[in-house]
């Protein structure tokens, strides 16, 4: 069996240093066999990727892959804290869009987080999933993504 360290080089996918957080909290806790991680936003070598509204200033498309970036973040968190090989599966993602008004296209959005977990953790990475809505995001990001993975 291969480990998730090393189906991340076969998919040539390198994890991010971890994000700094924007207030008084830290990017990732562990309680039990769970880690939970603090909203990621789409942060590439420490500065946010975009912002703006999905559906006005973000194509959904954009935003899609804006999701992918998070995830990302999200792992590298769960990597800081107990290594990307303890993880079991994962359990759930929660994303959030900055939506232009009118906007609905939530789900398609925050696949672009689903559907990286599934590239690499395969059936481990079948998740429960919230997509919300929101009028706003910290900083102006259109996309935040939660993540619980057991360990």
């Amino acid at each position: 069996m291969t480990t998730w360290s090393n189906r991340l080089k076969e998919l040539g996918i390198e994890l991010p240093g971890v994000a700094a957080p924007l207030a008084a909290y830290v990017p990732a806790t562990q309680s039990g066999p769970w880690v939970f991680t603090s909203g990621q936003l789409p942060f590439v070598e420490g500065k946010l990727s975009a912002t703006g509204k999905v559906g006005a200033d973000v194509s959904p498309e954009e935003a899609k892959q804006y999701a992918a970036t998070c995830i990302l973040n999200a792992l590298a968190a769960v990597h800081a804290l107990v290594g990307i090989d303890s993880i079991k599966r994962v359990v759930k993602v929660v994303g959030f869009v900055a939506s232009a008004e009118g906007f609905t296209g939530q789900p398609g959005v925050i696949n672009g987080a689903s559907e990286l977990l599934g590239e690499i953790f395969g059936d481990e990475g079948k998740h429960a999933r919230s997509a919300v809505g929101v009028a706003e995001l910290p900083i102006g990001a259109p996309v935040e993504i939660e993540l619980i993975v057991e360990v």
